[in-house]
């Protein structure tokens, strides 16, 4: 007798469709909060599910199965979603992603070699039932759960449930932290926090946000007489993005063999920053051309040319074409990608190349190889040069997108067997090849005059390898490489290479930057003015301190100093901070007034774009 009424109870789909959820939440768990307790994740994650389910079994009795079904697609797209938005960004995706969905058939390579096969169990039910629906059994079944349950019992779990969602959020409200949030308040419950914190902004009346305040926030102390102020007036300027290039590449010999001896030769006879950071977030390649472009960090939420695409956006190009440049912008894929189009108008840009100029000659990923971008691109530049103006030009390298596994006539970097078929090994081929294209370049500039009148800026536009998305054994891997644990000091860092060709002696200068400071810095370069210009970044060249907020890889409140990297735990205290070059933690790596003042930073930054004017 007690067996039959177990039975009826499993068959019951409040009951059921219950398990399912619980099993979800452990394999998220599993994924995104491994240290977590499961049982907190239990307690936290199930009482949102409950929510629905009592909504259901008031509001559609009739069709409860049908509803349950689609309920159950529903959260475990967004448990997916979550999962594998975390083995690339490290972050807990919300609704603000959905605005990039499109791009996804793009970068469907990048997509499917994060899909771990295990990833795929979490639709077993759901394929399950789709191929249950064609069962007239099943059907039938179905039409006979067609019963209204207790009232009093769904209301008494729908009430309790709601109160435990509504003080999990309320307690965690003011973490600053967003994994941290999503592991306290359950995944669920922060998704649903998502949907109404993003209505709450707290914006800075314009006249506020000033040079002079952001300098204090950076700490900043400007000399009277800058170093290298003019240095290259009058110059063209050649900006080089290079696709998912680390530091780390720079003078690395496997077995003996250099990896990228074209950069490693420029880094000892230019000006090389080994401290150099990304700041970039869902955008990753365009958030890149954002933030050297402006000066200005990327968006709360969402990708920087989605967001801020529409407005008349301060920049390099339109400064640069104040004093007398010239502006392009060259990039192999097709110019919708990622909203290229709009942003490059709110840029200033005068004009861009993309996949209509390059054409479909030896394509490598989604667009024409670097060989290709940077021989046509030289081309141009020399026609540009030729109307008497120098030039400010971007050019956007591709060939090294993520999963990097280059068709096998680019590979020119035999790897030892323990790199074969990983993910470590494939991007260092694919690194390689970039660094041989950029030699090819070089070789271009010098043979058609450009070399010696222009400046040359290369820098990653964000990391390669991501800490969430490495098995162990390509942990190890980088533990060799390092000879240490592979951590975010690490994962974040890319390079920065200055090159000037009348320079009379290389530097290695060992101050922190980010990808905010390029544009100043160039301008120094050029003898051009940025008074009264509102920026974010700082002259490299002058300024030996610095204080990076970050979004997006790490977790808001994170930031880079002189020291390190600090990601805040709940809030400040409960921080950890990660030194450089695998040096030991200590409390004064950071303050909370830095803290304070990344935040602030941030906060001002978001302010000032959001007000912005659109273009026309």
């Amino acid at each position: 007798m007690k067996s039959i009424k177990w039975g009826v109870w499993l068959t019951k789909p409040f009951v059921f469709f219950t398990a399912l959820m619980v099993i979800k939440i452990f394999l998220a768990r599993f994924v995104v909060f491994d240290s977590s307790s499961m049982w907190m994740q239990l307690a936290t994650g199930i009482t949102s599910v409950w929510v629905l389910f009592c909504l259901i079994e008031w509001i559609a009795p009739r069709r409860k199965l049908g509803v349950y079904l689609a309920v159950n697609l529903f959260l475990t797209t967004i448990f997916f979603a979550v999962i594998m938005y975390y083995k690339y960004f490290g972050v807990i995706v919300t609704y603000h992603a959905l605005q990039q969905v499109n791009q996804v058939t793009e970068v469907k390579g990048s997509v499917f070699s994060l899909l771990h096969p295990y990833f795929l169990f979490i639709y077993t039910d759901v394929v399950a039932f789709l191929l249950l629906f064609f069962s007239r059994r099943f059907r039938t079944w179905g039409k006979s759960l067609a019963i209204r349950e207790s009232n009093v019992l769904i209301s008494a779990i729908f009430l309790l449930s709601l109160a435990g969602c509504f003080t999990n959020i309320w307690i965690h409200r003011d973490s600053i932290n967003e994994l941290k949030q999503a592991e306290n308040m359950g995944i669920l419950n922060y998704e649903a926090y998502a949907v109404f914190a993003s209505a709450m902004k707290d914006v800075e009346d314009p006249s506020n946000i000033t040079p002079e305040a952001i300098a204090e926030l950076k700490g900043e102390q400007q000399p009277a007489v800058p170093l290298y102020w003019g240095q290259a007036q009058g110059k063209n300027v050649i900006v080089l993005q290079l696709e998912a290039t680390q530091n780390f590449l720079l003078d690395l010999k496997i077995e003996g063999k250099e990896v990228t001896p074209v950069m490693n030769k420029l880094i000892k006879e230019n000006i090389y920053f080994p401290h150099f950071y990304q700041q970039v977030g869902q955008g990753n390649t365009s958030d890149a051309e954002f933030v050297v472009n402006t000066s200005f960090y990327i968006p709360k939420h969402g990708a920087a040319a989605q967001d801020y695409g529409d407005l008349a956006l301060p920049s390099m190009p339109k400064v640069f074409k104040e004093h007398g440049y010239q502006t392009a912008t060259f990039h192999t894929n097709d110019v919708q990608f990622w909203n290229r189009k709009e942003l490059y108008k709110a840029l200033g840009f005068d004009r861009y190349y993309d996949s209509e100029f390059f054409g479909g000659e030896d394509m490598v990923f989604f667009g024409s190889s670097d060989e290709v971008l940077y021989a046509k691109t030289a081309d141009e530049l020399l026609k540009m040069s030729q109307s008497g103006k120098p030039f400010y030009s971007q050019i956007i390298s591709m060939s090294s997108h993520h999963p990097f596994n280059i068709p096998e006539r680019k590979v020119r970097f035999e790897l030892p067997e323990r790199y074969q078929d990983t993910l470590v090994g494939n991007y260092i081929q694919a690194q390689n090849y970039t660094d041989y294209s950029i030699g090819l370049f070089i070789d271009k500039l010098k043979e058609n005059g450009l070399w010696d009148n222009s400046v040359l800026v290369i820098y990653g536009d964000h990391l390669g390898l991501p800490i969430y998305s490495l098995s162990d054994d390509e942990k190890n891997l980088m533990k060799e490489i390092y000879g240490r644990d592979y951590g975010y000091t690490e994962m974040m860092n890319i390079p920065l290479i200055v090159i000037d060709p009348s320079a009379k002696e290389p530097q290695r200068l060992n101050q922190t930057g980010g990808q905010v400071d390029i544009f100043p810095t160039i301008a120094n370069l050029l003898g051009i003015s940025l008074e009264g210009h509102i920026h974010f970044g700082q002259d490299l060249l002058n300024e030996t301190s610095n204080l990076l907020p970050q979004r997006y890889y790490l977790p808001s409140g994170s930031f880079v100093n002189d020291k390190g990297i600090f990601v805040p735990g709940l809030n400040f205290d409960d921080g950890t901070n990660f030194p450089y070059d695998g040096g030991k933690a200590a409390e004064t790596d950071s303050t909370e007034d830095e803290y304070n003042r990344a935040l602030e930073l941030l906060r001002l930054s978001d302010s000032y774009v959001s007000q912005l004017p659109k273009h026309e």
